[in-house]
Parts: structure tokens; C-alpha cells; sequence
């Protein structure tokens, strides 16, 4: 390690001294061959000579070491000249190279696209159908019962995805992320990802950022995508795992993984650095990710990316981190003495080491006897996972016993399961007793009609996924949800109790036999590569102009977005406060999740939820405000109808930090669908109030937050409309209904280009604009 650091050093000092414009030539032949991004789209190349060129501009400005992270986001600056770069305080506004949905996020991010009235999708991107499936008795059955009940919905991303160029994966292909791995991820890439584990692409150098569905249809439409400028904690590994200890064991142990370096990284295959990469997104991380390495190498060659591979090694100095790379924090674990670990009940980040994990059963009282285990899902399905946990199944078997609790598993892809049942692992998982569900999320996103035990009893469950938060899995808030490796999973599975350590614990044979499992083993890579199994890939089609998207007019699941209409170009002259909230208005209170996904694609009918949770300084009610022109009470959605059906715009007040919560876009789109000008507040939520300005309303915020307290629920207000410019403050006129109106001065955050936004009613108008 110290001499490959030492052989680095030497030309950073070098390059430092070269200067600007020699370094944009630095091996400059070698990073002009064209290298496709993937198997499956012939015009889309990898640009390490523009990330070069890039990054060479930024170290010129900063003029010190860079770690890995951020030498990915800076070489995929939008303007590396002019952008203020510090860490954890500036906003990158940035270029991906890639933008994948899952089936849930993905209707609303097309529908949202297709008001732009663009022809094509102007980055690369892929749907993925994998939330939507719910497991029951099995993978064929589930999967045949998805398809039936989904119909509409994945014929609306089949049709959309072809005619707007868009990569599209149908049911069964297997979790979006696992299919990531196998077939997009590359070394020094930034890709964006509608769901929260997007991270997993770091285990093949990839910087892979989960995101909101707005920020999927800027990039899609062409929009520079923006960041904070995240922090950045390094985690040296050293040592070398081995026994019963995992990849997911490292993972369970780190709080707060963003950049991971060391000798002990060489020793983890790709999909176990995927695997750690994965669960950096439950404990805060931004993202998480791996440098280039051998092992990185050999997982693209196997997945037939060699060249992929090849060009990444002639790249592989800008791949890692610099010589002398600083970081916020930094933390140090050795994998030799790192033992196996089990995390929760309903957290992921409460991890207890297995030699403590009994005592901790008993002292907290948790229930003993373990009812379901299941291994799979997103973290940790891969080939070295499913080898490893056929290979402790098979000792039991060998042995004459079997799985003592129920116990399931889910592939992660087509290619994952297509190979296991080849190699034999799924037989023996089967014949172990495991019951193998679709490829796709399953259990581990609470699509599972579980019956074993009724709601409200308290029973354990422990699994190889990431996340066991109350009721995540099953609906059920007494089930303890206990999180591990695959191995421990099956280990415990046999035994049935959580008091079992298969590390000390001996088992009983079908003879009556004491014995210890042997310590799991299982290749990363199949011997004979994988094997694809069934094509489940829709490539778009040449021609495009010929498709039709399918929308039913009567679907009450999709609906086809109408442009929000441009502003008017005047002041809004007494309009009414819909309704002014008290304390914490999330993006829950504003759009409730719940019963309410199935119209994520529908957003008339998920306006029905607007505001519903918003708690009314009038009476400290949720969903009762009065209705100024009738001088009824009524919930909110309803009120926002009938102002809008009379044509009278209407303005929100709020208090502190409105708008936080998950980056759900819905919760700017029904108020802007329902007639909405202006949400006023004390402060908003950053994401929520960029999406805002995104659909053509305006966020505002009050200069003195004690005005807050001044305007009363039932006032009319003048919103001085034709003020809005950079940096200038906004006048609000507030018409009590008894005494003098007084006026109050807002501030916003709009930029010049969202300040078109505002005057063509939306971002998307904006962009049509630019294009027809």
C-alpha cells in the first residue's frame, strides 16, 4: 500500500507545477476512444476525456488533493469555471450521466415529462419494474397476479418508455438496483436514482445519488441537476474478512460510509462492496462508494464489460482518491477482528456483534422464537450471496435437518436467479424450505400478504435487507425485524430461536448428533458466467413517432397532465388564505403517502390528500377551513376546488421549515393543480421549495418571521406579483376583516432562469419553450 501511495504522490506534485492547461491533455489519446456506457444503448459513450478536462479545472482553482467523491461530482460540473465549490455549504449544479426510475416513481416523473412536450428523453434513462409486485405463494404466481392487477400502469411505462427513448425492464427483470449493477454502473459515472438505494451502483466505483422524481424530469429534460456540495467521511479498511463475517457486517457496524479506502477493500467482491455501498442511504449518507479496483474488473468481465473495464484502467488514477485527500472524519476498521453483527429491532443503525446479541434478546425482552427468515433483496442478493447461504443450507441437509422457521427468497434479478437455478443453490434453498419469490422487492418494501401470524401479535422476523422500521415489512406494529447477512439468516432459520450463535452453538443432527456449522463459503463470480435467463429488456423501438402512449381517460390510476397555465402578468388583487398551518407541515401532512400511492399516477385524484394532515391555526384542526365564500367549513381539497372552479387563485401561510420530509414532488404539484399562487412562511424546507418554483408557484418567506403571528386565517391579501425579480423583496397587502390593512415584505430565493419559470407557469413550459 505505502509504495502504490508513494508512485501516486510523485505525479500529483508534478502535475501541481504543470498547471492548468497541461493537465487537460494528461493521457488525453488513451481517453479518446469511444467505450459504449452498456450492452444495451449503441449511442451513449462513456466521457472520461470530458471528466478529465473537468476535473482539471477545478484543481487548478482549488490547488489541493481531491477525494474520490468529489472528484466524480466535480468532473461532472455544469460550469467547473464559475461554480463556488466549498464542502457541505455550496449547491453543484451538475451533469449526470444517467437517470433510472423505479415503477412507482416513474409514472408521475414520464407524465411530468411528456407535459414538456419534448421527443426524447435528453439523457440516458431506464424504468424498472420491481415495487409494484406483491409477494404471496410465490415467484410465477405473484408475478402472473402483479402483472393482471398492474396492467395499466406497466402499459403506460412500456408505450411511454418506447416513445420517449426510454430504456424499459419489465416485470420480473428483477430490483432496479441489482439490474444497475449487472448492466449500467461504470467506474466514475454519476447517476441519479428515484429511490433511496440508488447508492448501491458505488460497488462498482460509481457515484449513484438517490433523488426525488423532480429532479429525475430535470435531468431527462435536460436541466442541470443540484447538489449540496455533500461532506465527505473516508473509511479505511484493513485486514481481511473471513468465517462468518460479510460484507454486510462491515455496513452494519459503520455509521456514516461516504468514501471507503484501504487494503481490505481489495478483498470484497464488487457486489459486496455494492452491498455496503447499498445501506450507507439508512444512516444519513448522501451516497456511498468504492474506488476502482481488480475486483470492480473482474465483476465487469464477467458481465460482459470488459472494454468497460479496459477504459476505466486507463483512467484509473483519476478513479481514487488523491495522495494526501482530506476528509471531514475519518474512521479506521480492521476486517480481521470484525465479528458478525444484527441490527435492530425497528432501526437499522441499533447493531449488536452476535457474541452480545442473545444477552440483548433476553434483557430487552424480545420475542425468542424466530418466525420468518428471509434473505434477498436489493442488499444482498448476488451470486456470492445466494452460494454462501446454499452453502450453510446444504450442511443442514447433510446433517438431516431443515429450516425450523419459515423462510423465503428473492432473487435479485433474472440473471441472479436464471444462474442459481443452474448451478444448483436454488434447489437446495428449496429443498431446505425456502419458498423463492419474484425478482423484486418483496418483503422488504411491505408488498407481503403475510399470514402467518395475525396483526398486533409480537413475533421476530430477521432478514438480509436494509431497512426494519415498525410495520415496514408486514404491516404489523408488534413484529420485531431483526437485520443481518444472508448467513446469519439461514444459520438462524435452522435453529429458529434468536438465541442461537452459529459461530459457538452446536445444532442437533436428525440422529440426535451435536455438531457446529461450518463457516460459509461461496464464490464471488459463477465459474461458467452467468446466465441471463429470460429476456426481459424492451429496447426502444427506431422509429418512435408511431407509438401511442397508453392513458385510459377513464383510469383512476394515470392521467395525462395538462400544462399549467403561463402567469398573467398582473398583481393578484384580494385573494384568500386557504388556509394558514401551525407548527410542522412535512410533506406527509401536504400529500400523505399510504392508500394514496396507488394514484402517484393520477394527480387529480392524489389531490384529494392535499394539505389533509396540515394542522389550521383557525381551530387547531387538521382538514376543516372555512370556505370564505360560502362561510361553511370544509377539508381543504375540497375549499382549493371550489376557489378554483370559481376562478379565485389562493395563497398558503406557514410557519417554520415548511415542506421537510422525503423529496415527494406531489406535494408541490396539487396545490399549483388546485389553483395555488403563493405558499408564504416563516422558512422552508429546501427541496420542497425548489419543487415549488419548479411547477410555477411561488415560495416566499416573510423578512420579519414575527409577521407570521400579524396576518390573520381569515384576511384577504394583494400579492404584488409584478415585483418578482432577483434579489428584490415582494410586498404583501393584508386586508383584515376588521381594521386598517398593513403591508408586509417577502423575500425569495428565485434566480433569473426561475424567474421564467414563474412567468411560464412552470420549469417543464420553460424547456417546451426553448424547444419548439
Amino acid at each position: 500500500m505505502l509504495s502504490r501511495q508513494l508512485l501516486r504522490a510523485a505525479p500529483q506534485r508534478a502535475f501541481a507545477q504543470m498547471g492548468v492547461r497541461r493537465m487537460a491533455t494528461v493521457g488525453d489519446s488513451a481517453l479518446d476512444k469511444q467505450v459504449r456506457q452498456n450492452n444495451q444503448e449503441k449511442g451513449n459513450f462513456i466521457n472520461y476525456k470530458k471528466m478529465s478536462e473537468n476535473l482539471a479545472i477545478v484543481r487548478g482553482r482549488l490547488n489541493r488533493p481531491l477525494t474520490y467523491a468529489e472528484k466524480i461530482l466535480y468532473s461532472h460540473l455544469d460550469d467547473p469555471h464559475g461554480q463556488e465549490i466549498e464542502r457541505g455549504v455550496s449547491y453543484l449544479k451538475l451533469r449526470p450521466d444517467r437517470v433510472a426510475c423505479q415503477d412507482a416513481t416513474a409514472q408521475m416523473a414520464i407524465l411530468q415529462f411528456m407535459s414538456a412536450g419534448m421527443p426524447s428523453v435528453a439523457n440516458p434513462t431506464t424504468v424498472h419494474c420491481d415495487h409494484l409486485i406483491e409477494a404471496q405463494v410465490g415467484g410465477a404466481k405473484d408475478l402472473t397476479r402483479a402483472i393482471d392487477i398492474n396492467k395499466e400502469v406497466y402499459d403506460f411505462l412500456a408505450t411511454s418508455c418506447a416513445k420517449y427513448n426510454i430504456g424499459f425492464w419489465k416485470p420480473g427483470s428483477g430490483i432496479i438496483h441489482q439490474i444497475l449493477l449487472e448492466n449500467y454502473a461504470f467506474p466514475g459515472g454519476l447517476l441519479i436514482g428515484t429511490d433511496s438505494h440508488t447508492p448501491n451502483a458505488g460497488g462498482l466505483g460509481m457515484c449513484a445519488i438517490g433523488v426525488g422524481g423532480a429532479d429525475a424530469v430535470d435531468v431527462m429534460a435536460n436541466l442541470p441537476w443540484e447538489l449540496k456540495a455533500p461532506k465527505v467521511i473516508g473509511v479505511k479498511l484493513t485486514g481481511e474478512m473471513s468465517g462468518w463475517t460479510s460484507p454486510k457486517d462491515i455496513i452494519l457496524k459503520v455509521a456514516g460510509i461516504l468514501t471507503v479506502k484501504g487494503p481490505g477493500t481489495e478483498s470484497i467482491s464488487a457486489t459486496g462492496m455494492g452491498t455496503i455501498c447499498n445501506m450507507g442511504a439508512e444512516i444519513g449518507a448522501t451516497t456511498s462508494l468504492f474506488p476502482f479496483n481488480d475486483r470492480m474488473y473482474e465483476y465487469l468481465a464477467a458481465t460482459k464489460r470488459s472494454e468497460i473495464g479496459d477504459f476505466a484502467r486507463s483512467y484509473a488514477k483519476e478513479l481514487r482518491e488523491d495522495e494526501g485527500a482530506e476528509y471531514d472524519e475519518v474512521i479506521e476498521l480492521n476486517l480481521s477482528e470484525l465479528e458478525p453483527h444484527i441490527n435492530g429491532p425497528f432501526t437499522p443503525d441499533l447493531a449488536t456483534p452476535i457474541s452480545k446479541f442473545s444477552e440483548a434478546v433476553k434483557a430487552n425482552n424480545w420475542p425468542e422464537e424466530l418466525k420468518v427468515g428471509l434473505i434477498g433483496s436489493c442488499t444482498n442478493s448476488s451470486y456470492e450471496d445466494m452460494s454462501r447461504a446454499a452453502s450453510i443450507a446444504r450442511d443442514a441437509l447433510d446433517h438431516g435437518i431443515k429450516a425450523k422457521a419459515l423462510f423465503t427468497v428473492t432473487p435479485g434479478s433474472e440473471q441472479i436467479r436464471a444462474t442459481i437455478e443452474r448451478d444448483g443453490q436454488l434447489q437446495t434453498l428449496e429443498e431446505f424450505g425456502g419458498v423463492v419469490l419474484a425478482n423484486a422487492c418483496g418483503p422488504c418494501i411491505g408488498q407481503w400478504d403475510r399470514k402467518d401470524v395475525k396483526k398486533g401479535e409480537a413475533n421476530s422476523i430477521i432478514s438480509s435487507y436494509n431497512r426494519n422500521f415498525t410495520g415496514r415489512n408486514d404491516a404489523n406494529p408488534a413484529t420485531h425485524s431483526f437485520v443481518t447477512s444472508p448467513d446469519l439468516v439461514v444459520a438462524m432459520t435452522i435453529a429458529g430461536s434468536l438465541h442461537f450463535n452459529p459461530l459457538t452453538d452446536k445444532l442437533k443432527d436428525s440422529e440426535g448428533n451435536e455438531f457446529l456449522l461450518s463457516a460459509p463459503t461461496g464464490a464471488g463470480l459463477p465459474s461458467r458466467g452467468y446466465d441471463p435467463g429470460q429476456d426481459t429488456y424492451q429496447a426502444p423501438p427506431e422509429k418512435r413517432d408511431a407509438v401511442s402512449v397508453a392513458v385510459s381517460p377513464t383510469s383512476d390510476r394515470l392521467q395525462l397532465l395538462e400544462p399549467f397555465k403561463a402567469w398573467d402578468g398582473k398583481d393578484a388583487l384580494d385573494i384568500p388564505i386557504l388556509i394558514k398551518t401551525k407548527g410542522k407541515t412535512t410533506t406527509d401532512h401536504i400529500s400523505m403517502a399510504g392508500p394514496w400511492l396507488k394514484y402517484r399516477g393520477h394527480l387529480d385524484n392524489i389531490s384529494n390528500n392535499m394539505l389533509i394532515g396540515a394542522i389550521n391555526a383557525d381551530n387547531g384542526e387538521a382538514n376543516k377551513i372555512k370556505n370564505f365564500t360560502t362561510g361553511e367549513y370544509d377539508a381543504v381539497p375540497a375549499t382549493a376546488r371550489d376557489y378554483k372552479k370559481k376562478g379565485i387563485p389562493w395563497v398558503v401561510v406557514g410557519d417554520w421549515n415548511y415542506g421537510e420530509g422525503s423529496s415527494r414532488e406531489h406535494a408541490a404539484l396539487e396545490p399549483r393543480h388546485l389553483g395555488g399562487l403563493a405558499i408564504i412562511t416563516r422558512s422552508f424546507a429546501r427541496i420542497h421549495e425548489t419543487n415549488l418554483k419548479k411547477q410555477g408557484m411561488l415560495p416566499l418567506t416573510f423578512i420579519d418571521p414575527e409577521d407570521y403571528e400579524k396576518i390573520p386565517f381569515d384576511a384577504k391579501v394583494d400579492l404584488m406579483c409584478t415585483e418578482l425579480a432577483v434579489g428584490k423583496p415582494m410586498t404583501l397587502k393584508v386586508h383584515p376583516k376588521s381594521g386598517e390593512a398593513f403591508e408586509v415584505k417577502l423575500a425569495h430565493t428565485f434566480n433569473a432562469p426561475q424567474v421564467e419559470w414563474f412567468k411560464n407557469g412552470s420549469a417543464l413550459n420553460t424547456m417546451a419553450k426553448a424547444h419548439a
